[in-house]
């Protein structure tokens, strides 16, 4: 049976594609760059090397997560309330608060990552260093505030701005900085790489609010810091949970694999996940664009364009994520051969993590639905309770069946965690995140 576009579904493809194309397009340059970024590395050091690089900016990605607090969905969810409810005065300090909280925060966790090392370096092996936990400490903060400065500028309309310093301008820059060194005879040891891309985001943060805070409302300030905890604090810490959650069920593997097999195992996990992750471009290319809207249309009470948005999300990430998995399905070996020789044998690891991505898509945008949507708490509940249990179980299966067990039980607990909130998502909220949205858009009213 043939079920027809709706009228509203309809005009949201003509009013926004744009947006999304031009979005998936940053990504997907984004995606490129990261990649060749990844390649450069990886065959310019050692096997070594290449997984403190790699170990080093996954322990960075969470921490900068941890400063952030919650701060960068709190941008993008009461920038579109307050400016709703005509306040757009609270709306800005929103913005600066955020932002100084970020920076204070970022600076804080590193230097508590630094003392902790250095408590740590006692009970390293023999030849063992902990430079590369130094240098993540060296890029939280870059981390975190680009992460904070994208939100902020896309909650405010804004699309370049927000996505080409860090997705485009910083992730060309950073290999071609690289190749430079390597052609000069500079090999850069897994630290330097992350000392290098720390200094680089930097540069381009110093350039994004020189340029942005002309016109959006961007630069922090301390004076609305105060308030803004006061008064939004609780919601800064579920939010803060479940970007949190989200990041570990990214990231953790590969600090585990790191931490209970060697770096040179955790190397090739990176490179996997890395490799997977490109099956949900286009899904986080269109969620950048309908975050706010979701926010805006469920606070306006108007449930069918937001089911309308949600829809669309859903159908057009998962047909990208089919086509892409077919891909590595016949070719996986292939691309990860990009990387050098020794990665080709991480394609089961790639097929089982990708499988668990396509079931992601599958549900479509059900985390941004319920944290745009008030259902933070629930959010965290549901995704961390069962987040946690898979590392649990990843801490007692990969001394025994190494990276294959962590990629089966990363798998297991995304496809478990994803159906969960997105049946959440349909009986609490209102709104069906799944492919099978489509059919709930007949039974809302206009």
């Amino acid at each position: 049976m043939r079920v027809p576009i709706p009228r509203d579904l309809s005009s949201l493809l003509q009013a926004g594609m744009w947006r999304s194309l031009a979005s998936l397009g940053i990504k997907v340059g984004t995606a490129g760059l990261t990649y060749l970024t990844y390649v450069v590395l990886s065959r310019t050091q050692t096997p070594d090397e290449y997984g403190h690089f790699a170990f080093g900016l996954a322990l960075a990605t969470v921490l900068a997560i941890v400063a952030g607090v919650g701060q960068p969905l709190a941008a993008m969810r009461l920038w579109a309330e307050q400016r709703g409810n005509g306040d757009a005065a609270a709306a800005r300090e929103t913005i600066a608060a955020g932002s100084t909280i970020t920076f204070l925060a970022s600076i804080a966790l590193g230097v508590v990552l630094c003392l902790l090392t250095l408590a740590y370096l006692p009970f390293l092996a023999p030849g063992d260093t902990a430079n590369h936990i130094y240098a993540a400490a060296i890029l939280i903060l870059p981390l975190a505030l680009s992460e904070y400065n994208s939100a902020a500028l896309r909650a405010q309309g804004s699309l370049w701005t927000a996505l080409l310093p860090r997705d485009i301008f910083w992730r060309l820059l950073l290999p071609v900085a690289v190749i430079l060194l390597f052609l000069q005879g500079h090999v850069l040891s897994g630290p330097d790489a992350l000392v290098l891309s720390a200094g680089i985001l930097m540069l381009m943060l110093a350039l994004q609010m020189q340029v942005g805070g002309r016109r959006y409302a961007i630069w922090p300030a301390m004076a609305p810091v105060r308030s803004h905890l006061r008064r939004w604090g609780r919601l800064s810490f579920w939010l803060l949970m479940g970007a949190l959650i989200e990041t570990l069920a990214l990231n953790i593997d590969v600090i585990l694999v790191g931490l209970m097999l060697d770096l040179e195992s955790a190397g090739l996990y990176f490179n996997a996940f890395r490799t997977a992750g490109l099956m949900t471009l286009f899904t986080f290319a269109i969620e950048l664009v309908i975050a706010p809207m979701v926010a805006e249309h469920y606070y306006a009470g108007n449930m069918r364009k937001a089911q309308a948005v949600t829809t669309l999300c859903a159908w057009a990430g998962f047909i990208f994520s089919l086509l892409i998995f077919a891909g590595f399905a016949f070719f996986g070996d292939l691309v990860l051969s990009l990387f050098g020789p020794s990665y080709e044998q991480g394609w089961l690891i790639l097929i089982l993590l990708a499988f668990g991505l396509l079931f992601d898509a599958a549900t479509g945008p059900s985390k941004i639905v319920m944290m745009m949507t008030g259902h933070e708490r629930a959010y965290v509940a549901i995704y961390g309770a069962i987040t946690l249990a898979g590392v649990a179980l990843q801490v007692a299966l990969i001394p025994i069946y190494g990276i294959l067990g962590a990629a089966l039980v990363n798998m297991g607990a995304r496809i478990l965690a994803q159906m969960a909130i997105a049946f959440w998502c349909r009986y609490r909220i209102g709104l069906d995140t799944s492919l099978i949205g489509l059919l709930a858009l007949r039974r809302l009213p206009a």
